[in-house]
């Protein structure tokens, strides 16, 4: 028997099928070992030694390798076939060795990047080594990241409060997010006005013209810059004579764009799908790993961690034949296209992202697909067909029109293109960020020497627009220019962000918060280098050429540390002041911008003499007067919106509280808070004050008064128990909003709203809780759930809605969602994976005997981690820089 290691249980599940008894196929649930995070897993005092631990689910799955090597005549690695599946055999690799779990079998390493039968096969029978150059480039990346994320953010949390987490890629992007804001409030718009002629030929076909010239000089965008130009112009047209100058069309052929790569995919998902990279990866995985097609498990596309974009010859050739056959002959080129990768870093041997099996059309295999599913398999269909398809021939026309208004000379332009031969455009084309799509209307026939009949003339106002914020595509796109990250990161990347709360999404689009742009300030002012764009793309080419073995990676890392470490220490004796200074000098048009009424944007609205600056408090940065204490103005960081509050507060929390008003009846001060226990509305000061939760879902920064003082209200009567006759109350408690009737409590449903809750609902909750279908006394009754299908181990699995989050329930064991996935989207896979992981931890028990967990399971990590390095030092605050992804590709 053979042992046969993937990464993925459903790709285990779909090879076991291909290749039948003589092989046993384990997944090893991608990394088996991490860094532990915290201090010491990587010293650089001892040649950056790295200590790797396994922990849960990991434990559990080199036990299970182990265990079947013992029977194995060989072991074969068949993990992911880029740098991180590299490194995950790595790790395999080295755990066996310290289990003495091979003994002499021989062990090789495949890669195949489709899941079907004959890609498989194939791999079997061309064996090879584990690549060392790969694994060392994966272990620097690992290392940098790590030695950057623990040395710099320990100095962000001593001198910048509020801030979470720096990162060698993360703080890069971040940067790109924050001064494209600065950009947008350093922008100051322009006036400018525009002039269109609606003329008509002789035949009386009309189109619009625009000015262009005057007098012999070209006329650009903004070269009218007031009314009163442009209604000098205006009025010179009116009484203009026209005729056509010139007449050229010149034909043109747009060429399709290559096949997939992994960043073009998200950013195509985004704009035509709306999908964020991260669910992007997520569909194209299970697309991959296979889908159920009439019984048989089927791996629908390539693999989807690459930046190349050529197609095997086969591919290629089925290509053509799809084409002939659903658009004709006529829409398949002379030759086959070849693509290339511009990019310097890029593995040109791994394929495009594309289908399997070309004939297998979007619409064959749509009914066995989840509607995303669907929705991205045509997209990588129809970017794949469209890529070896025709070109598409353009007319295009620019018509020079003459209007002479007495002894002065007017000049106008129209444009248009005709479509000659769609080609590709008949199946697919590119999306765009923040570009006008091209001018496709249709000219009328005119020559030159033609008169034009004049039918209207519009002076137009506009105004310059600030760039765009960045969208999710957009910042993928433009990562990928500047060589930052590598495919497979930038998912991860945004995750990060947007967990970290530096950067939102508003309208599709990347929103930085306050504490992302005094990171990013501050990083600018002490860190510069290691936030530089082109800093961070050649240590990205650098690693490159330590997976090619031109050079060595502990050499590139004494390279970095020892500068990285020079410029930490030189903050060690940084003063608060000089930080303030400094990101006063960064942020100020972004925390101080114009004042409507043209005065001073920094001096004290209140006393009027003070000097607005930035301050640093226990929740972070704020701005305060000069003249404190005597003067006690306080706002955020950002000037609040008209209509959000002025004065101490102002729209945002400043120092963790945020004045709403005052209370009609008590004459009392109303103010929205941060706790130990998360946020809430109180009543006054002193010792008791009257205070209330904030409901799951309610927003501190736009809670009004009239809310705040409902909340303060509660709990409140909403009806009388139908038996009892005794009150049911509506209130808010240490596990949310509920309903109350003497000792009887009952949860309330997260579609109901505290604060209306009517009588015949609140009746409903407590009558079913005190029959007895109410679940747990301060519950309400369990959700039926989401089933996921059944565990390998037999069982169903079930993702449901908890009191602390979304969660998976298999028998007893019960498995919290993180933060990056949700109820709706969870796959069967990855639920597998959370409860195998928590059952490990030794959380539950299982009911099936072959899956049950002893609770020595939970502690086979710290077996592990006596066989490798030596603690360094005490675990300190988990830092964000841990990765639970992966990190390249």
């Amino acid at each position: 028997m053979k042992l046969l290691v993937v990464e993925s249980p459903a790709k285990a599940k779909t090879i076991n099928k291909y290749l039948g008894s003589d092989y046993e196929v384990i997944a090893s649930f991608g990394h088996i070992r991490d860094l532990p995070a915290k201090d010491g897993s990587v010293d650089p005092e001892n040649d950056f030694a790295m200590l790797w631990e396994i922990e849960g689910r990991g434990a559990k799955q080199v036990s299970e390798i182990a265990k079947a090597a013992k029977n194995a005549e060989k072991i074969i690695l068949a993990t992911d076939p880029d740098r991180e599946g590299e490194a995950i055999s790595w790790h395999v690799l080295e755990a066996l060795n310290q289990k003495r779990a091979i003994k002499g079998i021989p062990v090789e390493r495949v890669t195949f990047n489709a899941v079907t039968k004959e890609a498989v096969q194939t791999a079997l029978a061309n064996p090879r080594q584990i690549d060392q150059a790969l694994v060392d480039a994966y272990l620097a990346r690992r290392a940098l990241d790590y030695l950057v994320g623990f040395t710099l953010s320990p100095v962000l949390w001593r001198k910048l409060p509020g801030a979470r987490s720096a990162g060698r890629v993360q703080s890069v992007a971040l940067r790109l997010v924050c001064d494209r804001e600065r950009e947008i409030e350093a922008f100051r718009a322009r006036e400018y006005w525009s002039l269109t002629a609606t003329l008509a030929t002789k035949a009386g076909a009309t189109f619009d013209a625009r000015l262009s010239g005057a007098d012999g000089k070209k006329i650009t965008r903004l070269d009218i810059g007031t009314g009163e130009e442009a209604a000098a112009f205006k009025a010179a047209l009116d009484t203009a004579a026209f005729s056509v100058a010139e007449v050229e069309a010149k034909p043109v052929r747009r060429h399709p764009q290559p096949p997939f790569q992994t960043s073009t995919l998200q950013q195509e998902a985004s704009r035509k799908l709306g999908l964020a990279p991260a669910r992007t990866m997520q569909l194209a995985q299970r697309l991959y790993e296979g889908v159920d097609i009439g019984g048989e498990t089927v791996g629908l596309i390539t693999y989807m961690r690459t930046d190349g974009v050529d197609m095997d010859g086969s591919a290629i050739a089925a290509a053509r034949r799809v084409i002939g056959k659903e658009f004709g002959d006529n829409y398949i080129p002379q030759a086959p296209r070849k693509y290339t990768v511009k990019a310097k870093n890029a593995q040109e041997a791994h394929e495009a992202i594309r289908p399997t099996d070309l004939g297998r059309l979007p619409a064959m295999v749509a009914r066995h697909l989840e509607p995303e599913q669907a929705k991205l398999y045509e997209l990588i269909w129809k970017r794949t067909i469209a890529s070896q398809m025709e070109s598409a021939s353009i007319e295009r026309t620019t018509v020079d029109i003459a209007a002479k208004v007495g002894a002065r000379d007017l000049e106008l332009r129209a444009t248009g293109q005709v479509v000659l031969f769609d080609g590709f455009l008949t199946l697919y084309q590119e999306s765009r960020d923040d570009e006008e799509d091209e001018d496709s209307r249709k000219l009328p026939p005119m020559k030159a020497g033609d008169p034009l009949e004049k039918r209207a003339i519009a002076a137009d106002q506009h105004f310059t627009e600030p760039p765009p914020r960045f969208s999710e595509a957009s910042l993928v796109k433009r990562m990928e220019e500047l060589g930052i990250g590598r495919p497979s990161t930038y998912a991860a990347t945004l995750g990060t962000l947007r967990d970290r709360e530096y950067v939102r999404i508003e309208k599709k689009r990347l929103v930085p918060e306050d504490k992302g742009m005094l990171v990013t300030a501050f990083l600018e002012s002490f860190f510069k280098r290691y936030v530089e764009f082109d800093f961070t793309a050649s240590l990205e080419e650098k690693l490159d050429r330590v997976s090619n073995a031109e050079i060595d990676w502990k050499a590139l890392l004494r390279e970095f540390w020892e500068e990285f470490t020079a410029t930490i220490g030189e903050t060690k004796e940084l003063r608060v002041t000089e930080v303030l200074d400094s990101l006063n000098g960064i942020l100020g048009d972004y925390v101080f911008p114009p004042r409507a009424d043209g005065g001073d944007p920094r001096r004290c609205q209140v006393c009027g003499t003070g000097t607005l600056s930035l301050k640093l408090g226990k929740f972070g940065a704020f701005v305060g007067c000069s003249n404190y204490p005597e003067c006690r103005f306080t706002r955020p960081l950002t000037v609040p919106a008209e209509g959000e509050g002025s004065g101490e507060g102002g729209g945002q929390m400043v120092n963790g509280v945020r004045v709403l008003g005052t209370d009609p009846d008590s004459g009392l001060e109303v103010s929205v808070r941060e706790g130990r226990f998360g946020t809430y509305v109180q009543l006054g000061e002193g010792e008791k004050p009257k205070r209330s939760s904030l409901p799951k879902g309610e927003n501190a920064a736009t809670l009004s008064l009239e809310k705040a003082l409902a909340l303060l209200s509660l709990p409140r009567e909403v009806a009388r128990h139908p038996e009892s006759g005794e009150p049911i109350l509506a209130g808010i408690g240490r596990y949310g909003p509920y309903v109350q009737h003497g000792k009887t409590y009952a949860n309330i449903d997260k579609d109901d709203d505290i604060l209306d809750i009517g009588a015949n609902r609140a009746i409903d909750l407590i009558v079913a809780k005190e029959s007895g279908a109410g679940g747990r006394r301060f519950g309400a009754a369990a959700a039926p759930g989401r089933e996921l299908g059944d565990h390998p181990a037999g069982g169903k699995m079930v993702v449901r809605a908890g009191k602390y989050g979304p969660y998976v329930n298999w028998g007893k064991v019960n498995a919290t969602l993180p933060k990056s996935m949700t109820q709706e989207e969870i796959t069967p896979d990855q639920a597998i994976e959370l409860v195998n992981a928590k059952a490990a931890a030794g959380g539950g028990t299982k009911t099936k005997a072959k899956a049950s967990t002893k609770p020595a399971a939970a502690k086979t990590p710290t077996k592990a981690k006596s066989t490798t390095a030596k603690k360094t030092a005490t675990p300190k605050k988990a830092s964000a820089t841990k990765k639970t992804a992966k990190t390249e590709d």
